[in-house]
């Protein structure tokens, strides 16, 4: 078959600025870095601080702490004193909230679980979501320009530990426990924040921070919506969210994501790719981003490395060996050069459940436009990932990675042929799993070729 990567010299250098509050806190970042040393040192956690006073009064502030003359560094007297002043904690931008639906055991609570000590176990899971929900504060919604936090309208449910705001795929898994808890209406506000950011920015962003708006991550927010249905029939959260969820559809199938495969017999198939509107440091690992950056001598290399770090990270799976060319060379990372299973079956998903949800609202012609595309989709899938020797679907990586060729001849060998457990993930869709010679034939290779 021959490959068409259908890309434009646009969408190689498509990026987002960011804001200029987070470039300040990635200059705190880097002089903090340089003043305590690397030894426990958390990137993160400057450019999470939220400023007491506006950012003219303390920009000036910092720029007139004395620095030595020799390297330039700030004491950690200076530094520590500074930072104290000028800005409130990480973390003090959310507060602790108690979620009105929480019981401490729900009725028909894991109705199938009868061994006492795992129902113990369960109970102490379920009693986290007390520990893990979140409200953003006053101050953010007030004055959004001290903050990195974005001022979402409801409770979130946050990951924990230095992971203090909410994120995008966890959340999809966060949701099936809350169903679990019967925590529906913190299910449902979940849900109300990822259509606020589509609302907003186009796309659900990686986290509710501003240093995140230029990437996205795995998209399963019609899954979550279609999960809560499934439980509540609450039509009026599918009439709210389908808006958002053609929304969501149309990102992932624009112009830097889509690539276009044309096979032997002249027939199109689309598929999509991850691709961060970014070819900087990331600011929550700025100083990191730069360390590894520096064995590249062009500033297009480092750029393109910086694009594919970002979208490593909007892949959900960050820096696996699945996106390096070389797997025991960090800086060989080519996630945008890479067509994932995974992603592929995510927007298939989403397009079965824009069906489903257009069909329970009436709307005939939007059920039928998404029946088709996620056929399309699916003929697209095994045309391109299917490897019907092995059992299993793998990723394939353009020869000519983002740069523009008419065409290009299919080779299996560009098949990604290592086992990840995205290889399996087209069995999660009833459209694969419904085929019983198929599900055997795969099993059958997960079995002998399981994942490490």
């Amino acid at each position: 078959m021959a490959l068409a990567t259908g890309l434009s010299h646009k969408c190689r250098v498509t990026v987002i600025p960011t804001t200029p509050l987070v470039t300040f806190l990635e200059r705190v970042q880097e002089t903090a870095l340089g003043t305590f040393g690397g030894k426990n040192f958390d990137a993160k956690l400057y450019v999470d601080l939220s400023l007491k006073f506006n950012l003219s009064k303390t920009e000036k502030a910092f720029d007139g702490l004395p620095r030595s003359d020799e390297n330039g560094t700030v004491s950690v007297k200076d530094l520590k004193e500074f930072i104290a002043t000028y800005f409130a904690d990480a973390g003090d931008d959310l507060l602790h909230y108690d979620p009105e639906d929480f019981a401490p055991e729900p009725e028909g609570f894991l109705p199938k679980v009868k061994n006492p000590e795992v129902r113990a176990w369960a109970l102490e899971v379920h009693a986290l979501w007390k520990n893990l929900s979140r409200k953003v504060s006053d101050g953010v919604l007030e004055q959004p320009e001290l903050h990195t936090l974005l001022p979402l309208p409801e409770a979130v449910v946050v990951p924990g530990s230095r992971f203090i705001e909410v994120y995008y795929w966890d959340s999809y898994w966060v949701i099936r426990g809350l169903l679990a808890s019967k925590m529906y209406e913190t299910a449902k506000a979940i849900v109300t924040n990822f259509i606020f950011l589509v609302d907003t920015y186009g796309y659900v962003l990686n986290g509710s921070r501003a240093y995140y708006t230029n990437r996205s991550q795995p998209p399963l927010l019609s899954a979550m919506v279609y999960e809560i249905y499934n439980r509540t029939c609450d039509v009026e959260l599918v009439r709210k969210a389908l808006p958002a969820l053609l929304k969501e559809h149309a990102f992932w199938n624009s112009e830097i994501h889509k690539v276009t495969i044309q096979d032997a017999q002249g027939c199109n198939h689309n598929l999509s790719r991850y691709y961060a509107m970014w070819n900087k440091p990331r600011p929550e690992s700025s100083t990191k981003d730069k360390e590894s950056a520096s064995k590249f001598l062009s500033n297009s290399e480092k750029q393109q490395f910086y694009r594919d770090i970002a979208s490593a990270a909007e892949s959900g799976w960050d820096f696996s060996t699945r996106w390096m060319r070389n797997t025991s060379e960090f800086t060989t990372l080519s996630t945008t050069s890479i067509l994932p299973v995974d992603l592929n079956v995510y927007i298939l998903k989403m397009e079965l459940d824009i069906a489903f949800m257009a069909n329970v609202l009436g709307n005939k012609a939007t059920m039928e436009s998404f029946l088709e595309a996620a056929e399309a989709r699916k003929k697209a899938i095994n045309s391109v990932f299917w490897n019907g020797e092995m059992g299993q679907w793998f990723d394939y990586r353009l020869a000519n990675g983002t740069i523009c060729k008419e065409s290009e001849t299919w080779q299996a060998c560009n098949q990604n042929q290592n086992v990840y457990a995205s290889n399996f993930i087209p069995l999660w869709i009833d459209l694969f799993h419904s085929d019983a010679a198929l599900v055997e034939n795969v099993m059958g290779s997960f079995s002998k070729f399981r994942p490490g």
